[in-house]
């Protein structure tokens, strides 16, 4: 296999960017014909972050394979579409636990377990493993060059450049250039000081991303290459942008693939299609009109909470060539009873999943006001759930309706289930095993109700979405909730889950037990954010 490997490092401080760097270098690949990959590999202790809580690390993005990995994958599939595997995400709690089970099992033959060979190996057959015919292997290592936690995941890859030679492996580091207003420049030495630290550890970077606020002008670019051993060429500005997919023509405009291929000796001169990003862009840019939508969640103190969320509303916003103002509520102040106020005016109202009690009545009063208000309505996974929980208490005649989440009910129209079929395989799960173990992760197939509204959303019979949740709409309550109004046009095969909801007397309210926002690309939105985002257009025109 003549895999060819890009290792990107960050430094001088974290949240650079790295992420978005690896996406869009990815989709410029992509766009001269070559096959990618993308990876994370992640230095925190955790095996992985399905336990963590959002506003720790941002959201957890779950893969059709069922594994809970971090955000950054996200973006790799929004940029390339290509669809992320549990192989493409491992932490230092993941590597750890591997060395460990294998030297109970004795497998290392009596000798000592070190971080060298041992830990650093495990590293390097997750970054060589699960691959096939892809022309290149992008992985991003987390965290920043410096930091103790990092230290065996950049040994590991200094290895393998060493074990793969310049033929096959490329740094690429991520710095900052940042600009000092009282003198009035770019200041150069965080970089130069981040190169240092990285040269330390024996590796020396080929081509440095300098994210800046402004142009680098040519003079400090030549003073970069000069201090870090790089060619001036290979110094490429990563400049502030209004939107993260104008990033690949960026790149692009400042020879940022055109280095990549040059370094592996595979530059042809050919300009690549890059169309479809300049055509993304034009529609954020120049929209033909906006919509408000609310969105009612409890992890609001840190929008990466809800990450795909937000990129897959922009995207039905691209679709409609509409822009997307999103005004972030948070749940628990929703449950004042002034707090409805804040709704009015809104052309939509999304409540998105979240687990526990904290701020669930607010977000059953979102669901009670988009449907008195006939306000389009979209409640994603515990969205859907209040959802139920509202019809159930105001329409179906289950006055204390609620969820076994909360606490034992004889009421509970939502409740954890243990056994439900994957295929033809029984999937078992317990009430007291570990958090990760309890939810039914990644995609499953669900039928459509012929003649219902989602149906004609999706245009076909069965459809396959991504979950990560504990707990379900009971199906024995389905005959009191569709008197009420309340449609199940969504089952799993066997037609024991309820998957989706719909309400008949109403212009848009669905709801989703899956998490649609985790499939939607700017290049392809999913079809109920499509849907959602016009159906706020037509509301916006009513108000």
């Amino acid at each position: 296999m003549t895999t060819r490997f890009i290792f990107v490092t960050g430094g001088v401080v974290s949240s650079l960017g790295k992420g978005i760097a690896a996406s869009a270098l990815g989709s410029l690949l992509q766009a001269s014909g070559y096959k990618v990959r993308l990876r994370k590999l992640d230095p925190y202790l955790n095996v992985d972050p399905g336990t963590m809580s959002p506003t720790q690390h941002g959201e957890v993005y779950v893969t059709d394979d069922g594994a809970e990995t971090d955000l950054d994958l996200g973006h790799y599939e929004r940029f390339t579409g290509v669809a992320t595997r549990q192989s493409d995400n491992v932490t230092t709690g993941r590597i750890y636990s591997t060395v460990i089970a294998k030297e109970r099992r004795g497998d290392y033959l009596g000798a000592t377990v070190q971080v060298i060979p041992h830990v650093t190996d495990a590293i390097k057959e997750f970054i060589r493993a699960d691959l096939t015919d892809e022309d290149f292997c992008i992985c991003e290592i987390g965290g920043t060059v410096g930091d103790i936690e990092s230290l065996p995941f950049l040994e590991a890859i200094r290895q393998l450049g060493n074990e793969l030679g310049e033929e096959r492996s490329l740094f690429v580091h991520v710095t900052l250039l940042p600009y000092i207003k009282t003198a009035g420049e770019l200041k150069t030495k965080p970089t130069q000081h981040s190169v240092k630290e990285l040269l330390s550890v024996g590796i020396q970077p080929q081509i440095l991303l300098c994210r800046s606020d402004r142009p680098i002008p040519e003079a400090e670019r030549r003073k970069i290459g000069l201090f870090c051993n790089i060619k001036q060429e290979r110094v490429i500005a990563a400049l502030d942008v209004d939107t993260i997919y104008v990033v690949p023509t960026n790149y692009h405009e400042q020879g940022f693939d055109e280095q990549v291929l040059r370094y592996f000796g595979l530059y042809d001169g050919k300009t690549p299609d890059l169309s479809r990003w300049q055509n993304i862009v034009a529609r954020m840019r120049e929209p033909e009109g906006e919509v408000n939508i609310a969105i009612v969640g409890k992890y609001t103190a840190l929008l990466d909470s809800y990450k795909s969320l937000n990129e897959a509303l922009i995207h039905g916003g691209i679709a409609n060539k509409m822009r997307v103002n999103l005004q972030w509520i948070d749940s628990e102040v929703f449950e004042r009873e002034d707090a409805v106020q804040q709704l009015e005016g809104v052309h939509g109202i999304l409540v998105p999943g979240g687990f526990g009690e904290r701020g669930t009545e607010g977000k059953i009063r979102a669901a009670q006001f988009a449907r008195e208000r006939k306000i389009p309505y979209f409640g994603i996974c515990f969205g859907m759930q209040m959802a139920v929980i509202e019809a159930a208490r105001h329409l179906g005649g289950v006055p204390r309706a609620t969820s076994s989440e909360f606490g034992a009910s004889d009421q509970a129209v939502v409740g954890l289930m243990t056994e439900w079929m994957r295929g033809d395989q029984l999937e078992i799960r317990k009430q007291g095993g570990n958090l990760g173990g309890t939810m039914r992760l990644g995609a499953y197939a669900c039928d459509l109700l012929k003649g219902s509204k989602v149906h004609a959303i999706y245009g076909q019979d069965q459809i396959s979405e991504r979950h990560r949740h504990r707990y379900e709409v009971n199906i024995n309550y389905r005959e009191q909730l569709e008197k009420a109004g309340l449609v199940f046009c969504g089952l799993s095969p066997d037609g024991a889950l309820p998957e989706m909801v719909e309400r008949k007397d109403h212009p848009w309210f669905i709801g989703v037990q899956f998490h649609p926002e985790l499939k939607s690309k700017p290049f392809a939105p999913h079809p109920l954010f499509r849907s959602f985002i016009e159906a706020a257009l037509h509301q916006s025109r009513l108000v």
